[in-house]
């Protein structure tokens, strides 16, 4: 039978409009890489299997093999935070050559990459030639020039992928990637970034490019959120640091590769928590991951992608996190990938040589085991660093020169975050090198002094006394000295030049982020300055960091208190020190001088602990150096060791 035009057309619309096969499609991420481009510990100098990228790589290879339908992407904090990364920032780049970290990313076939805010921490000069060397497409949204408006990098890709369904039929199918950094740079990196860029919220800026993608044609939207969880139980506020949680709810968005936070997503941490699911690794539906730090897992995240309804669209998905190493039984899960390794050997090479320059002497040890309990020598060290050099700055200045001047330092390598045992600072005595200051020093932050009141003096010590939970004195169950879950280490700081208490046995006054939680709370006691007591109208000057100077958060820092921005890292300024000192003195002196202590809770019942290495170094520098009672009760699943902390005010003799 003959058939007319319209029948024609109308078979062909049916034909058109048979759903095809479901695609399996997944997606790779890497996160918080932070230049661990080899499983090497150049501090230690001695290799480390628990992360890098030369061990991630093996991961990547695996995943990618079992399903071809799939996309590699880097969400940031890339080039900076390990001592390679040091190197290459040192060593500058010339014209055409590649930093290391994309070459690595080149070979193994990363679709994209973000921008997260420790790539800026070089300045916008050396990663315009980061990135010029590189193809990986490097997205970001939300950074814009402070005098055009215009957006700074490329805020998007769209990448025509075939793909095949499960009948093995091939198809195109358009997948979006959007990238997004936290705003919190133009603090963190006020040098490099006032007057050059403006940075939008996250979230505003992700429902004006979803919409603007799907208008292109995405069929997929991927965002690459360099941005931790975010509160689940408040309501979102514009340019938080911390967003997506809030991201997730955006409609579009079929699944966010996360970060910054160096946590672990799907995991125990987030259970229970409202619209998530780490059964099936989502965030109010969406499929998301966040995989750890130093390339310690990868995270997948498989769409099921359904054209029933005349276009493809993900109809479910299934997200998990593969670990390199298996903390509980303490093994390798996979090995180094030989070609990695060998594209990474001279710059392994090169950065060994580079930290391993002699500075200086130091007379003692300092580790940071018992940072986070008594006055430390990791910080002592760094604190003498940067009064002497402050105090060199305003010797004659008119308005200065008579304030007294003290140093506000953290311990940056004190267990992670209740994630990592080995992550402790440990610099033996002997000759130093600049492997030993890097460790002192993680971040290439840059020195400020910022002018206080006593008043503000007492309340920034009230916020790094978040650091510890609320003891009950009249409880005999074990209770956990250290606030894990809703403080981080870093914000731990002790200020030297004072002597002051600080008694658990009272509510913290604020919550991790500084905000004030418990106004008749009281912590911080008898604080003094040689001897006698701090009123609110004192003045003093306080050596910090870029990151603490320009947040505002803590009270005594932001805009209107910074009197002094130095054009030298702390980390330069602990190395000239050491320098300097060992020359004239022949070695360094790091004794903690105990300014600080926990007020006396004498109930003898008391049981509170407190977590750190497990190690014989460890427990023999706990024997050597305790200022009060320590004593070993186990090994947590996490492979810290725990010990019970007497906090009745007893001295260790």
């Amino acid at each position: 039978m003959k058939k007319t035009a319209l029948t024609l057309v109308v078979s062909a619309l049916l034909a058109h409009n048979v759903a095809a096969a479901p695609i399996q499609f997944r997606i790779i991420e890497t996160s918080d890489i932070h230049t661990n481009l080899t499983d090497f510990d150049y501090y230690k100098d001695q290799a480390n299997p628990q992360y890098g990228l030369t061990r991630t790589a093996t991961l990547i290879n695996q995943a990618k093999q079992e399903n071809p339908n799939h996309i590699l992407l880097d969400n940031g904090d890339l080039i900076q935070g390990a001592p390679m990364g040091d190197f290459m920032a040192s060593k500058g780049l010339v014209k055409g050559e590649k930093h290391p970290a994309y070459l690595a990313l080149e070979h193994l076939g990363f679709h994209a990459s973000t921008l997260g805010n420790h790539e800026f921490n070089f300045g916008l000069d050396f990663l315009h030639q980061a990135m010029e060397s590189t193809h990986i497409p490097i997205l970001n949204a939300n950074v814009v020039d402070a005098k055009t408006g215009k957006n700074k990098y490329t805020p998007f890709i769209i990448y025509l992928m075939n793909l095949k369904d499960q009948n093995g039929k091939q198809h195109n199918v358009k997948v979006g990637i959007l990238g997004l950094v936290t705003p919190q740079i133009l603090q963190w990196d006020k040098k490099h970034l006032e007057g050059k860029v403006l940075v939008h919220d996250i979230v505003a800026s992700a429902k004006k490019w979803v919409p603007h993608m799907k208008q292109q044609g995405a069929d997929v939207v991927i965002v690459l959120n360099h941005s931790g969880l975010g509160d689940t139980q408040k309501a979102y506020q514009a340019q938080q640091e911390n967003t997506t949680y809030e991201l997730s709810k955006i409609a579009g968005v079929d699944a966010v590769a996360f970060g910054h936070a160096h946590g672990q997503f799907p995991s125990e941490e987030f259970a229970n928590l409202p619209a998530i699911n780490i059964q099936n690794g989502t965030i109010h539906g969406k499929a998301a991951t966040m995989p750890g730090q130093f390339g310690s897992h990868i995270g997948i995240m498989d769409l099921t992608l359904d054209n029933r309804s005349g276009k493809w669209q993900v109809v479910n998905s299934q997200s998990h996190l593969r670990p390199i190493y298996d903390s509980k039984n303490k093994k390798p899960l996979v090995e180094n990938d030989p070609q990695i390794v060998k594209l990474m050997q001279p710059y392994h090479e090169a950065t060994r040589q580079f930290v391993g320059k002699p500075i200086g002497k130091s007379s003692d040890n300092m580790f940071s085991f018992l940072a986070l309990v008594q006055d430390d020598p990791t910080m002592q060290i760094v604190s003498q660093a940067q009064i002497d050099y402050v105090k060199k700055v305003f010797q004659d200045h008119p308005k200065y020169k008579n304030l007294p001047v003290l140093s506000a330092v953290a311990p940056f390598k004190a267990g992670g975050r209740k994630n990592d045992p080995n992550s402790y600072t440990e610099v033996h005595k002997g000759t130093l090198t600049f492997r030993n200051a890097a460790d002192l020093y993680l971040y290439p932050n840059t020195l400020y002094a910022v002018k206080v009141s006593g008043k503000e003096l007492r309340e920034w010590l009230e916020c790094s006394a978040g650091m510890f939970n609320h003891i009950d004195v009249n409880s005999s169950q074990p209770q956990a000295l250290l606030n894990w879950n809703g403080f981080r280490t870093y914000n731990f700081d002790v200020i030297d030049g004072v002597e002051y208490e600080i008694d658990v046995s009272q509510p913290a006054r604020y919550d991790g982020s500084c905000k004030l939680v418990n106004s008749g709370s009281r912590r911080i006691q008898k604080l003094t300055h040689q001897g006698k007591a701090v009123k609110d109208s004192d003045e003093f000057i306080v050596a910090t960091n870029n990151y603490r100077a320009t947040g505002g958060s803590f009270a005594g820092t932001g805009d209107n208190n910074i009197i002094y921005a130095a054009p030298d890292e702390n980390r330069q300024v602990l190395a000239q020190y050491i320098s300097q000192y060992s020359q004239q003195h022949g070695e360094i002196r790091p004794n903690a001088d105990q300014n600080w202590t926990f007020k006396a809770l004498p109930q003898p019942n008391l049981h509170v602990y407190f977590e750190t290495a497990n190690s014989e170094l460890a427990r023999q520098f706990i024997k050597e150096k305790a200022v009060r009672s320590y004593t070993f009760e186990k090994v947590d699943e996490t492979g810290f060791a725990v010990y019970r902390i007497d906090l009745s005010g007893k001295k260790v003799k």
